[in-house]
């Protein structure tokens, strides 16, 4: 499913217009964002937990040349499924 799937199935489920399915999905991105940029996380119980985490600087290899090259640290995002999210997706009850 891509955006505008979602804007569409959320607007019938919710018998709100496309409009306004629209801003309110692009409200939620927006605030996840700005709420994982500043460091914090997102907790919706049942669903799951929106976080940042650091990857350590490390060496690499460029493939084509074999040379040794530096990796820069590096925030990253994390998702971690609830327990009865992950319950759903995996057909327990």
């Amino acid at each position: 499913m891509n955006k505008e799937e979602l804007i569409a199935k959320l607007a019938g489920d919710v018998e709100i217009t496309k409009v306004q399915a629209r801003a309110t999905l692009d409200a939620l991105m927006d605030t996840v964002k700005k709420t994982l940029k500043k460091g914090d996380k997102i907790a919706l119980v049942g669903f799951g937990t929106f976080l940042t985490g650091k990857r350590k600087a490390r060496n690499g290899r460029n493939p084509q040349t074999g040379a040794t090259i530096k990796i820069a640290a590096k925030k990253t995002i994390k998702f971690k499924a609830g327990k009865e999210f992950d319950k759903f997706i995996n057909g327990k009850k």
